[in-house]
């Protein structure tokens, strides 16, 4: 008897969920728990992480999961590494929904970075002001350069005081299109941004802006995972849970 854990957040997840309802598949859906509202899903949903390898490994055994669908967002590399050992251990089939990354095209400036830090690095001492298209995880960091001004778009509104002395938040929820961002960009006087490199099209606005506004992107590259198999699309992962 098939039992589908679906590790999720992103939009490919979303359209999964949707595609393993239709199909009558007994799945769970389950979130990492850093967003107050997630979206609801047609599958049962549980939000909070498991406890590193040693509880995914439990949670796999209690609930009888044969299979897992890795179909977090590319930068959430500690879960998937702890999904690809636990796993292993419990002898539960695995793959990964994966977007592929972005590729720099015709009338972008980029300047690739290898992590967090290196954003920093790339980013003017003061007089920037900078999109901060990062999420709320790794802000800290910017706080090295107090002399630029930041632009946050957060999922939640910030329930504390931000790390950043300069900022404006705006609050919002993807996809985003690429007039409004532009738009955004524009008012905001943005003369950067620093984005990760997650791909797919929800949350591409921001590149497609840059290019038509004319401004540099930080493109943070994905942080290396253990090798695991990797599937492209939903239609993908179902023909694969069909012939597992």
């Amino acid at each position: 008897m098939m039992r589908i854990l679906l590790l999720g957040g992103t939009t490919e997840a979303s359209a999964l969920a949707e595609q393993l309802a239709m199909a009558g598949r007994d799945a769970v859906f389950s979130y990492a728990g850093r967003t107050a509202r997630p979206a609801s899903q047609p599958l049962p949903m549980r939000q909070s992480g498991f406890g590193g390898v040693a509880g995914l490994v439990e949670y796999l055994a209690c609930e009888s999961v044969t299979h897992v669908v890795d179909a977090t967002h590319p930068f959430a590399a500690q879960m998937s590494a702890n999904a690809v050992a636990a796993c292993a251990e419990a002898g539960v089939a695995l793959c990964a929904l994966e977007r592929q990354p972005w590729q720099a095209g015709e009338g972008d400036n980029w300047f690739r970075v290898a992590d967090m830090q290196g954003a920093v690095d790339a980013l003017p001492q003061s007089g920037a002001r900078v999109f901060l298209a990062i999420g709320k995880q790794n802000l800290d960091i910017f706080a090295a350069k107090p002399g630029n001004h930041y632009l946050l778009r957060l999922v939640d509104a910030p329930e504390a005081a931000l790390p950043l002395p300069d900022c404006a938040v705006v609050v919002a929820r993807g996809p985003f299109d690429a007039g409004g961002d532009q738009a955004l960009m524009a008012e905001h006087r943005i003369t950067h941004v620093v984005a990760k490199n997650a791909g797919g099209v929800g949350a591409e606005a921001k590149l497609l802006a840059a290019r038509a506004l004319g401004v540099p992107i930080v493109m943070i590259d994905r942080p290396q995972v253990p090798d695991r198999k990797i599937l492209r699309s939903v239609g993908e992962v179902m023909t694969w849970l069909e012939h597992s």
